[in-house]
């Protein structure tokens, strides 16, 4: 059968797609790009907010309408917070609570009874990766789901249920077979990615080297993680410069008093440690984070304390929300819900304040020769940049990411197929939110 497989939200509901998607063309199934031409369409539903269950809602039922013959399966944290609300909605045959996606491919496959082709051959090449929307070849590796911790503002938490690690050794094996599929790029994910293996004995630390030690898989990321619960020594696996200089550690506010309402398990005091001493370890490190402006109670005080957190900190890029209360959770309940101006207002001055950060970071990586994985086919240059790249119609443009998540574009001839490569890129100068790149000869004649 066909199938069809679309998320909305974290990265964590992007690696399930992609372990699905291998799953199912293990069993003899193919994946398709579109919901049009699949049998079956599966949904990796999202409630981090009210918002994002109601695109959730919107999405389910614009697919229907696209292919109303296909069987609708959803999944996620929506389906698990309301499962007879997304059973009730138009199209929708099968309901796979988050307890048990492990098993979805096979529920699937015996909810809609297709006929099963023969397992394809477990060789490598049989392994395939689901590709970015930038079209590079990165697979998302969830390892972890589940969180103890109960933040005021979260109902990810409730939905995923209590922490499950998976062994080192299935982790391994995975990341093994997609290397040799081709795969440049691994990223490691989780819930709280930082509590991994609490309930096997083990952490994050083991996991990591693990991978380091027993794959050679050119490029090693880890997902967020929560500025809390990181092994001993952690900082001393970026020895190994397969590991990427970049970590997303989410801050949601830098005012003491907002944090304990919000129930996180640090302080400014401790972030600032923390981040004090990953940099100190891992040279050129682009740190990002995530921020909740306008929290219950919020007052003008804190957030002037936020602000100047946030300068003091500097990130290389953020992600910023307006608080939105959330049914279910307790900060849903709180005094003092802050109005819709307010919020608008604080939300609009970090927005700013990100964007300047954002551009003296990369500013900064100016005359810098990284490392960059291409990807895509490359698109040929409009004519518009003849006069950059000569004759426009022998020239292609790539996008990519160095090694410290920086997004790079660059064009080079055409005859040259830079997707899925890791080229040595000099860094000249900052166009909006990416930096423009020139491949040195040496390098270009390698690729």
């Amino acid at each position: 059968m066909n199938v069809f497989l679309t998320s909305l939200g974290c990265r964590l509901n992007e690696a399930e797609l992609s372990r699905w998607a291998r799953d199912f063309r293990r069993a003899g199934h193919a994946v398709v790009g579109a919901a049009s031409d699949a049998e079956v369409v599966v949904v990796n539903t999202c409630a981090v907010t009210g918002e994002a269950a109601r695109k959730s809602r919107k999405l389910v039922g614009g697919l229907h309408r696209q292919n109303p013959d296909a069987r609708l399966v959803l999944t996620g944290c929506f389906a698990e917070l309301e499962p007879a609300r997304a059973q009730a909605l138009a199209g929708v045959d099968l309901v796979v609570g988050n307890g048990d996606k492990d098993g979805l491919v096979a529920q699937v496959v015996e909810h809609v009874g297709a006929p099963v082709m023969p397992m394809l051959a477990t060789e490598p090449d049989s392994v395939h990766a689901v590709r970015d929307s930038g079209g590079r070849t990165r697979a998302f590796i969830k390892v972890q789901d589940g969180c103890r911790n109960r933040c005021s503002f979260c109902i990810v938490t409730i939905a995923r249920g209590d922490e499950r690690s998976r062994p080192i050794a299935e982790v391994v094996a995975e990341i093994q077979a997609l290397g040799a599929a081709g795969v440049r790029e691994v990223v490691l994910t989780g819930v709280h990615l930082g509590g991994y293996g609490r309930d096997l004995g083990t952490d994050l630390h083991r996991l990591v080297a693990a991978v380091l030690e027993q794959t050679d898989i050119p490029r090693v990321r880890v997902s967020s993680l929560e500025p809390w619960d990181l092994p001993a020594d952690f900082w001393s696996l970026w020895s190994d410069s397969r590991l990427m200089p970049h970590l997303h550690l989410p801050l949601q506010s830098g005012s003491d008093s907002v944090l304990r309402r919000m129930a996180r398990r640090t302080s400014a005091a401790d972030y600032r440690a923390l981040v004090a001493a990953a940099r100190a370890a891992i040279p050129d490190l682009t740190l990002t984070t995530d921020l909740i402006v306008g929290f219950p109670g919020e007052s003008e005080r804190e957030w002037a304390e936020t602000v100047a957190y946030v300068r003091e900190i500097g990130f290389g890029h953020m992600h910023i929300f307006a608080y939105s209360a959330r049914a279910g959770t307790r900060a849903a309940s709180l005094a003092d819900q802050l109005p819709g101006p307010v919020k608008r207002a604080r939300s609009r001055e970090m927005h700013d304040l990100a964007a300047a950060m954002k551009r003296a970071h990369l500013e900064r990586h100016r005359g810098q020769t990284r490392t960059v994985l291409w990807e895509g086919a490359g698109e040929p240059v409009v004519s518009g940049d003849a006069d950059e790249a000569g004759d426009s119609a022998a020239w292609r443009r790539y996008s990519g990411y160095t090694d410290n998540y920086l997004r790079v574009e660059t064009a080079v001839p055409g005859h040259l197929d830079l997707e899925n490569q890791i080229v040595a890129t000099e860094l000249l100068s900052a166009h909006g939110e990416r930096l423009r790149g020139q491949i040195p000869g040496a390098a270009l004649a390698d690729s």
